[in-house]
């Protein structure tokens, strides 16, 4: 399929593979990066270079297998809203409805030294303004954090407890249990701070459908959707596609190892599933989700949501139609750098094009990986981009984006909004 034929441009998506590759991969910043450009029905562009492995020499290939993080949220979102089509659960209800150990939990005030030593400390709490719903653990304004904050005593509470950690005994109904031992950070809907509540989502997942999380999306969503890489580990017999993971140097520019695909955590089955950072994917079965989600929630025949449903992800929950940047709490890490933006279910949303400074269209939605990763969907255009690399930590995470978006929609010959 040409591009010209779906109103892109072959020459400019040329470009696009061109600017990315010289300021991205040559130049250190990644080790290589794959990108598909899916628009009007049609897969009218995928670029590829650089390495999946440089150590070993192995470029980068179509069917590689990336460690997607974040970008595994919005398919935790997609997993509830199938649960509250069913009418098990509503996106106003409260939390503590379906995790009764969590009715009391208060937002922190102080914290009491432990009267053992090397103990954890106490902690004094004061009531939440209201209770928390499951509309704010799908927007992070729950009241949850995430431990690598570093920023409060809550989050340091958070890693003694080692809160979503891979090898919890207990999987996800521990992890539930460790955070009904610690307090709140805020009070609901009074802030955002990205967080563990995504995971929290996928505990409920878990509880309401009577299977384990990763069964649950095995099942209903990935065999239905052909998404047959994606899951919380990659297989032996996989193992030679999956991509190692790199950082970069700390006193010169380039990249070092961060995490070998063939001595991986990622070989095995994980104890605790996580929906808010542990799948992985390839570019292939990320863009069939997507592709489900532009197209109404159905793919080739197989309905996951209804069009209805599907519509509420370009909606933005935040409080009075708030944005993250007015919500956000001091030194939160968002995968989102851009003003402009609300948050909508498991995802970022566009509510001010303008703000953002950047090319795009009222109400896509998107997220990113902290492997720099990214993907968006962008109804109004008929258009998809899901972008896989593989480097933690980049100070070009944001930027890349910024560059990935623009070069994309400049490739553009045809408007449809």
């Amino acid at each position: 399929m040409k591009p010209e034929t779906v109103g892109m441009s072959s020459a400019r998506l040329a470009r696009l593979d061109e600017v990315m590759k010289r300021r991205y991969v040559d130049a250190g910043y990644l080790p290589g990066m794959l990108t598909h450009v899916y628009r009007k029905g049609h897969l009218v562009h995928t670029g590829m270079c650089g390495y999946m492995d440089i150590e070993r020499g192995k470029p980068m290939r179509e069917e590689t297998i990336f460690r997607i993080y974040s970008m595994s949220k919005p398919i935790t979102a997609v997993a509830l809203m199938m649960l509250v089509e069913e009418g098990a659960i509503g996106l106003d209800d409260a939390v503590h409805s379906h995790i009764p150990s969590w009715s009391n939990l208060g937002v922190y005030a102080t914290g009491v030294p432990s009267l053992l030593p090397d103990g954890p400390p106490s902690f004094l709490t004061t009531p939440t303004l209201r209770p928390m719903k499951v509309i704010d653990l799908a927007t992070h304004t729950s009241g949850l954090t995430y431990g690598f904050m570093n920023r409060t005593a809550v989050d340091a509470a958070y890693r003694r407890a080692k809160v979503v950690d891979r090898q919890t005994p207990g999987g996800l109904p521990e992890m539930v249990d460790q955070l009904g031992q610690i307090p709140l950070d805020f009070s609901p809907g009074t802030a955002w701070n990205y967080s563990v509540a995504i995971d929290v989502l996928g505990y409920l997942v878990e509880k309401l459908s009577g299977m384990s999380f990763g069964e649950f999306l095995r099942t209903r969503l990935f065999a239905p959707l052909g998404m047959h890489d994606t899951a919380f580990h990659v297989p032996s017999d996989r193992i030679e596609r999956f991509s190692c993971c790199y950082q970069p140097e700390t006193k010169s520019r380039g990249l070092r190892l961060q995490d070998d695909a063939r001595e991986s955590t990622y070989a095995n089955a994980p104890r605790l599933e996580s929906g808010g950072g542990g799948l992985v994917s390839t570019a292939h079965d990320y863009l069939r989700f997507c592709r489900m989600m532009l197209n109404g929630g159905t793919l080739d025949g197989v309905q996951i949501l209804s069009p209805k449903t599907v519509a509420l992800f370009s909606l933005n929950y935040l409080p009075d139609g708030r944005e993250v940047a007015d919500m956000a709490l001091p030194g939160m890490f968002s995968e989102s750098g851009y003003a402009g933006v609300g948050f909508s279910l498991g995802c970022g949303v566009n509510v001010n094009v303008a703000k953002t400074r950047l090319p795009g269209s009222l109400g896509e939605y998107f997220w990113g990986g902290a492997a720099a990763t990214a993907f968006w969907v962008d109804p109004r255009e008929e258009l998809t981009v899901v972008f896989m690399t593989q480097v933690i930590g980049s100070e070009a995470r944001l930027t890349l984006r910024r560059d990935l978006r623009t070069l994309v929609y400049s490739a553009m010959t045809e408007s449809l909004a």
